[in-house]
């Protein structure tokens, strides 16, 4: 049963994860850490994370941004590095709310006001990078912010999956290898079960494929934000 409950929890992350850029680790990580310890279910999730960051490439292989993975990827490896030798020493609960706090309030303002984006400057791709990798490699979820940043630029839909999908390699790279470096490991049903869990990310990724195609530009950005809210209030009630 553990392994049907992982599956349809993994079709539908990756669904919600392709759409908006990130949701993957937001849906998985809070839902798998009821029942594992949080090393091996960062590391599980992390896997099935990477896998997904695949999956958006093949999918929008034409879309990729190399300006945007330099800015936020380079920052972003040093950043992941320190969040993952921190997650064995820092409350993970702690760090979490207050990523999940200031999502929500990122969320209302642009609601309030409409037309706001962040800087476009260079040095603010960086300092998101930055933040972005230390809270991938802290707490395994830090999507929301790569999205935060990205959608600031308004790029295509087809572009903005992309990109986030080459960042996300990057950054998911460096941080499970800092994982297993520091001793985290799968049981051995987890293990067997990545064989069901990749597929079923793959299936998850294609469904929402066709769903991406069909949003209109002008509102692909106000999707992102409701996806945003929903993941910050997550990181709130948190336990």
């Amino acid at each position: 049963m553990e392994i049907v409950y992982i599956s349809l929890l993994t079709i539908i992350a990756s669904w919600v994860g392709t759409v908006s850029g990130f949701g993957i680790s937001t849906i998985l990580v809070p839902a798998l850490s009821l029942f594992y310890p949080l090393t091996p279910t960062l590391l599980l999730v992390g896997i099935i994370h990477w896998f997904g960051d695949i999956w958006k490439l093949i999918l929008f292989k034409k879309g990729i941004k190399a300006q945007f993975i330099f800015l936020f990827g380079f920052p972003g490896i040093f950043a992941t590095y320190i969040g993952a030798r921190l997650v064995f020493e820092i409350p993970e609960v702690i760090l979490s709310r207050s990523l999940g706090l200031f999502l929500l309030l990122y969320v209302v303002f642009i609601i309030i006001k409409p037309s706001f984006k962040l800087s476009k400057k260079e040095g603010v791709s960086v300092v998101g990078g930055a933040l972005y990798g230390l809270s991938a490699g802290t707490f395994g979820v830090g999507g929301a912010i790569r999205s935060a940043f990205l959608s600031t630029f308004n790029l295509p839909k087809e572009v903005y999956i992309a990109t986030s999908g080459a960042i996300g390699i990057v950054i998911d790279t460096v941080r499970l290898g800092t994982y297993i470096s520091n001793g985290a490991n799968l049981g051995k049903s987890l293990w067997l079960g990545l064989l069901i869990f990749i597929p079923t990310s793959l299936v998850g990724a294609k469904l929402a494929q066709k769903v991406v195609l069909k949003i209109p530009q002008k509102r692909f950005r106000n999707v992102i934000a409701i996806f945003l809210a929903i993941s910050s209030l997550l990181m709130l009630l948190r336990k």
